[in-house]
Parts: C-alpha cells; structure tokens; sequence
C-alpha cells in the first residue's frame, strides 16, 4: 500500500501543495497551528494574546493558513466581524515531489525542514530531561531492524493508520487527555 493510499484508507485526506507548504514555512504560522491543535478553536484575538502578537498580524497569517485549507472558520461560533479558527482534522501533510518544485519552493522546503528539525531537538532535549518527572506522560522508543524498502513504507502506513486511530482533537478529547507531541522517522542504519 503506497503513503497516500495509507492515508486515504485512515480517513485522512493528503495536502501536498506548494501553496501549503508555502504557509507552514513561516515560525508564526506554525505556533498557530500547534496552539489551535492543543488548545482547541480561538479567534484572532485569543490567539494574539497567546501568542504574544497583534491582531492585524494574527489575522493575516490566519488567512493564510485557510487559503491553503490548513484551518478553517466555524461558522456556528463567529458573530459579526470575530470568527473563530480551528485547524483541519485529519489532514496528512506532505511535501511536494522535489521535481516538482521551483528553486524557491525547494528554498522553502528547506526552510520548512530546518524549523522543525529546530523544533524536533527541542524535543528531543525536554524529552530527556523531563522523562522521569513525566509521570508516565513521556513514552519512547527506539530500536534497530532490517527492512526492505516494502516493509519500510507499510511500517510508515501502518503509524499514519495508528495516528489516525488515536487522533482528535482538543474538543473530543477526555478530561484527562493532555496534547502530546509524537514523532516518528526511519532512515538506513549504514
């Protein structure tokens, strides 16, 4: 089964647009993802208050992020001019082919990736320092084996199909469910 097949088959619908990675490789536009992802819907209002930023700025970037169906409004919450904003569920972000791409989309891209690579060792970093304070809340793994290239793609369905299992966000969850971060990535050992 190929990723994008994966995806589909875990109720997920796959963006691999430049136009969305264009609005993901911006540090604003990413905090305003991970805040609506943990928190739950927010106006631009809220979200310029927890976000520590203006308004008018939050309102831009919020736009962009619709334009490039990362976020949407809903509609039964907004009166007059305040909407409120929640990320897109089920959503399977992917970047574009790289043959596919222009010189500055591929800039971009490498944008994109050294952001979250910043993010991710961050993590990595709270994640050892924090695990035995975590009260069970930090979980990890790592390990070694020999896969084909096969078996590593139907790995990698199979995690989307888990993920997708367990996704929801902050309006479904239980009282006691908290936002947990999760990070998955295979590469050869030689």
């Amino acid at each position: 089964m190929t990723e994008e097949r994966g995806a589909e088959a875990a109720g997920r619908r796959t963006v691999d647009s430049p136009q969305a990675l264009k609005a993901l490789a911006h540090p604003l536009r990413l905090r305003i993802l991970r805040h609506l992802g943990a928190v739950g819907p927010a106006t631009s209002t809220t979200l310029a208050a927890a976000l520590g930023e203006n308004t008018g700025t939050l309102s831009y970037h919020l736009r962009m992020l619709e334009r490039s169906g990362l976020i949407e409004d809903i509609p039964e919450r907004s009166a007059g001019r305040e909407r409120w904003w929640r990320g897109v569920r089920g959503l399977d972000i992917r970047r574009p082919p790289q043959d596919e791409l222009t010189d500055a989309e591929r800039a971009l891209s490498a944008e994109l990736d050294r952001m979250r690579m910043e993010e991710d060792v961050e993590l990595a970093r709270r994640f050892t320092a924090g695990q035995a304070e975590s009260d069970g809340w930090m979980r990890g793994s790592r390990s070694l084996t020999h896969l084909t290239k096969g078996e590593l793609d139907a790995f990698h369905d199979d995690y989307l199909a888990l993920l997708a299992r367990y996704a929801r966000g902050p309006e479904e969850a239980p009282d006691d469910a908290r936002p947990v971060l999760l990070r998955w990535f295979g590469l050869p050992a030689d």
